[in-house]
């Protein structure tokens, strides 16, 4: 007894030392990013850093229709009110070129940086999120046109999560690791070693500027790597600002200049892009994903595709009503109308049918469509142009089908040139799988509900699409939406919830068929980021080495097969006599080989 109390004495210390150590915060200095040019009026301003030229203001522009007038540049406007923003260039494939050599340049450097110098980075990025949300979320509400609320639930929250993931657990994950090595290899260690890739490329959609730029920057770089960033033509100046951000905070950590790029331009920039780094991730449409991949395969770099949704919002009868509804509105109505991993297909149990819609219906008719920024309304601008009349041909096919329109919600004060900016957000009933709205991803804030009447119904309905990136089930009994959620051809579930799983950042994140591939997020898009090295080594070096055994050594001997069957079934026999069995055979072997005349000859000379 006495010898266990100074053990239990160090363990308390030690417990006592880990508690005090997290009490007291780290040390992480504050960045300075200069905002004062995003409130200016107009006037223009010249940013090297950017390698931008950029007028920020107010002038208002009438809205834009046909075809883009220019291709050498990407003009910037705020969708709720059409103010112009600026401009950022369309970068050549030369100069994209010479963006990806610098990041490449910058990494190599990089690549020997520690896991703390790469900690203390996130953290200076996490203090400034923290202090400036305010900022992060207008700038974001001006450049897509959605409101605060939806801008901190889909920018602040997602990216914060990520870094408090990659502060706790990302070191883990890329550490060495230890697999078991078999029966064949007992004499060895196996682990997996993770290695930067180099450059990683992502070219991120438009509808959360400030969450896309940082997802795919922050996995690259905490892995070692230099990331080069295209951002949509939709959203280029909130993302490059938020890139102002990004070398604040590498320049305090005193990473190498240039390791980050965020770059401007249509097509053809993405194209040059996809063809000079060493791994590519792209968000945006299965149509465009195609294309990335055709690209890819001329270098043959690694492609992670995230290509959208339609995914089923599932309400068994047995819920609880009044919460599933405003989760259920939440979802279709996600970052002002416009998803990412949003709710776009609502199949309710024929019993609570008609309560469900009513219950939404009441919901949607108090929502209030405005600029997000000049009022308080609950939901904002489509992002981008003529998009809105693409969701009124949705709605009408649907209606010309028999579905009707069970309600929709308000505008508040809208500018003259705003209007074809704005949707309400709209409810249809009485939907089929013969109607666009059941099979196209709309991006936009329409509730198609359909009733079904059995379990076994509904997977059917929630497996007919094309997509498969997630779904939601909801019911009473937990195992019966699990059972549900399982029978769901898709790669994320909520149980009992929506996107929950996007919040636990432990999770990988992506979907199948044409929702594309690969994984980012989690462990697995951590790696992802990786060359993946398989190691094999001696564990016992140097008193057990490696040496071929006699029969099998060149020149074979005439029982060298005979020698072969004996080791397999040694091994991988079904029972242990029967692996026993073999050993004595295979010892007896090479005994009589090292006595017969020909070896003893062989060792008197």
């Amino acid at each position: 007894m006495a010898l266990w109390w100074p053990l239990l004495v160090l363990a308390a210390a030690y417990a006592l030392c880990r508690i005090l150590l997290f009490l007291i915060p780290p040390t992480v200095p504050s960045i300075d990013v200069d905002a004062s040019d995003v409130h200016v009026p107009i006037g223009l301003k010249k940013n090297t850093s950017w390698y931008c030229l950029v007028y920020y203001g107010y002038l208002t522009i009438p809205p834009r229709k046909g075809k883009r007038a220019q291709t050498d540049k990407v003009q910037c406007y705020e969708p709720a009110t059409m103010k112009y923003l600026g401009y950022f260039p369309a970068l050549t494939p030369d100069e994209v070129k010479e963006h990806v050599a610098q990041a490449r340049k910058a990494q190599k450097i990089w690549a020997k940086s520690s896991f703390k110098q790469r900690r203390q980075f996130l953290r200076i990025l996490l203090k400034y999120i923290l202090e400036h949300q305010d900022l992060i979320c207008e700038i974001s509400s001006r450049d897509t046109g959605k409101t605060m609320v939806d801008a901190s639930l889909g920018e602040i929250m997602t990216t914060c999560e990520k870094i408090t993931w990659l502060l706790d657990e990302g070191e883990k994950w890329l550490k060495p690791e230890y697999r078991s090595c078999g029966r064949s290899m007992l004499h060895k260690k196996a682990k997996v070693e993770f290695y930067p890739l180099g450059v990683i490329g992502a070219i991120v959609s438009w509808n959360y500027p400030f969450h896309n730029v940082f997802n795919p920057m922050l996995a690259a770089i905490f892995s070692g790597n230099a990331a080069v960033i295209k951002v949509s033509e939709h959203a280029s100046w909130s993302g490059c600002f938020y890139f102002r951000i990004i070398q604040a905070a590498l320049a305090a950590v005193g990473a190498p200049d240039n390791l980050v790029h965020i770059i401007t331009g249509f097509a053809e920039t993405g194209q040059a892009l996809v063809s000079s780094v060493d791994k590519i991730i792209f968000v945006g449409s299965p149509g465009v994903g195609r294309m990335i991949m055709n690209r890819a395969s001329d270098t043959l770099i690694p492609v992670t595709l995230e290509l959208g949704g339609k995914d089923a919002f599932i309400v068994c009868e047995d819920v609880d009503l009044p919460s599933v509804v405003q989760v259920a509105v939440r979802a279709a109505l996600q970052s002002s109308g416009q998803n990412c991993a949003g709710a776009e297909r609502f199949y309710v149990h024929k019993d609570i049918y008609s309560t469900f819609v009513s219950q939404v219906v009441k919901i949607i008719k108090s929502i209030s469509v405005g600029p997000p920024l000049s009022g308080r309304y609950d939901m904002g601008a489509i992002c981008m142009i003529e998009h809105s009349e693409k969701l009124q041909n949705l709605v009408n096919d649907a209606v010309d089908k028999g579905a009707e329109i069970a309600g929709r919600g308000s505008f508040g004060h809208l500018g003259e040139d705003a209007v074809d900016q704005f949707f309400p957000p709209t409810v249809l009933v009485n939907v089929n799988h013969t109607m666009k709205i059941m099979q196209e991803e709309a991006f936009g804030p329409i509730l198609p509900i359909m009733k079904f009447n059995s379990d076994e119904e509904v997977v059917k309905l929630a497996n007919d699409s094309k997509y498969g990136l997630g779904c939601a089930v909801f019911s009473g009994n937990q195992k019966r939406a699990i059972k549900i959620a399982s029978q769901l051809h898709c790669g994320v579930a909520a149980i009992n919830d929506f996107a929950s799983s996007y919040m636990c950042q432990s999770l990988p994140f992506g979907g199948v068929k044409d929702s594309g591939f690969g994984r980012f997020a989690g462990v697995e898009g951590l790696r992802a980021c990786c060359l993946v090295k398989a190691v094999v080594e001696d564990r016992w070096w140097p008193y057990v080495k490696t040496m071929i055994p006699k029969p099998i050594q060149y020149p074979v001997s005439e029982n060298g097969f005979e020698f072969q069957e004996l080791l397999v079934e040694t091994l991988y026999g079904l029972s242990v006599w029967d692996r026993l069995r073999s050993l004595v055979n295979l010892l007896k072997m090479i005994s009589e080989q090292n006595n017969s005349p020909a070896n003893t000859r062989k060792k008197s000379r």
